[in-house]
């Protein structure tokens, strides 16, 4: 039994084809059969039921593929810390985080890993839609700061730092029906609805909240969003971190809109379990949603 036959293993059940296990391998769809019927071989059991279109584990396939996923975790495990203890100080760490992240809670833990590694370059990069998770996958990124929206959960580890409330807002110069009862989508159509460009690609631009048939504005950042809001040139949902103080003021009044409610998006710290961190990256990592 070989640590790759393992692998081609664990390809093919989340991706679900041998052809999309070939993929991401990176290797030839008869190069990843060959290996699974030797490894079935030497097992003396099937693996894989190969009566239907898309191969599904058998009963015995299903018991071995627990271990074998449980085995795989320790391997890239041992394969980190292998990393951490024959490595130096990385020159250069980079963090993709999601604009409408509040970074204050984070900067401490930047301060404290920066003072401690005073020759690593610390890069932060602040990415709209699925930006984050797009450098952290293109390997552009070491840790990316992000919900867990359209993020291959087998292929990373992710635990929760912080939690976002995003809510429509507009200013009263641009004159909405004031009503207590929610505001329909087709009172709404006739006012701009401003929004910002994704960073992650076509894939990642926003499509969740946008009301149909409305007028829409893109801008490329949220500060730029939030002055053509409170400029009166239209509505648009904005971190409540962006906004306490002018809606304090009333200069930003919350709205009630069918088709748009406030959401709450749990931010987590994400890497890639194929990319053993080094040690800045390490302890940044664990830094970071540490409670004081």
């Amino acid at each position: 039994m070989k640590h790759d036959q393992l692998i081609a293993l664990e390809a093919i059940v989340s991706t679900g084809t041998f052809r999309g296990a070939a993929e991401r391998l990176n290797k030839s769809q008869s190069a990843i059969s060959h290996s699974i019927r030797l490894l079935e071989g030497e097992l003396e059991i099937e693996l894989f039921s190969r009566a239907a279109y898309r191969p599904s584990l058998t009963p015995a396939g299903e018991t071995f593929y627990r271990e074998a996923s449980r085995v795989l975790h320790q391997m890239r495990d041992l394969k980190s810390t292998a990393a951490r203890l024959r490595a130096r100080e990385e020159p250069e760490i980079r963090l993709a985080v999601t604009a409408t992240m509040d970074i204050d809670p984070l900067l401490s833990a930047l301060a404290t890993v920066g003072n401690q590694h005073p020759a690593t370059h610390i890069r932060l990069g602040m990415e709209m839609m699925g930006g984050p998770v797009a450098r952290l996958m293109e390997g552009k990124a070491d840790l990316a700061l992000a919900s867990l929206d359209g993020v291959p959960l087998d292929e990373v580890e992710a635990e929760p730092v912080a939690e976002v409330t995003i809510r429509p807002v507009a200013s009263p110069n641009l004159k909405l029906p004031s009503s207590k009862r929610a505001i329909s989508v087709a009172e709404m159509q006739g006012y701009v609805q401003v929004v910002t460009a994704g960073t992650g690609g076509a894939t990642h631009e926003q499509s969740r909240d946008l009301l149909p048939g409305g007028r829409k504005w893109t801008v490329s950042d949220l500060s730029a969003k939030k002055k053509v809001i409170l400029a009166g040139l239209g509505w648009g949902g904005l971190p409540d971190h962006m906004t306490g103080k002018e809606r304090d003021t009333a200069d930003l009044l919350p709205l009630n809109l069918e088709g748009f409610p406030i959401r709450h998006t749990v931010i987590f710290k994400i890497r890639r379990r194929d990319h053993p961190a080094g040690i800045v990256a390490s302890e940044l990592w664990d830094k970071i949603g540490e409670r004081p």
